[in-house]
């Protein structure tokens, strides 16, 4: 995971951009956005935190409340 490259989607596209590369992605398919990443699981990573970054953003958070608030549930279901 690699916050420039989140930072870099959630500037870039709308959240149906993003869904639209989740399902490629999923559906081992190249998105029609180009997502960084080394390997489609990292790609796979930056859509989905995107996405999840924008629904908080959507409610008036700001972007780095909101990324905080997503690292810290994926430090929680690491540990």
């Amino acid at each position: 995971m690699k916050i420039p490259a989140i930072k870099q989607l959630v500037e870039s596209f709308s959240t149906a951009e993003l869904q639209q590369a989740e399902e490629a992605l999923m559906n081992e398919q190249t998105p029609v956005i180009e997502v960084p990443g080394d390997d489609e699981g990292e790609q796979l990573t930056h859509v989905l935190a995107a996405i999840e970054i924008q629904n908080h953003m959507s409610t008036g958070m700001a972007f780095p409340q909101a990324l905080r608030q997503y690292t810290q549930r994926v430090r929680t279901s690491i540990s």
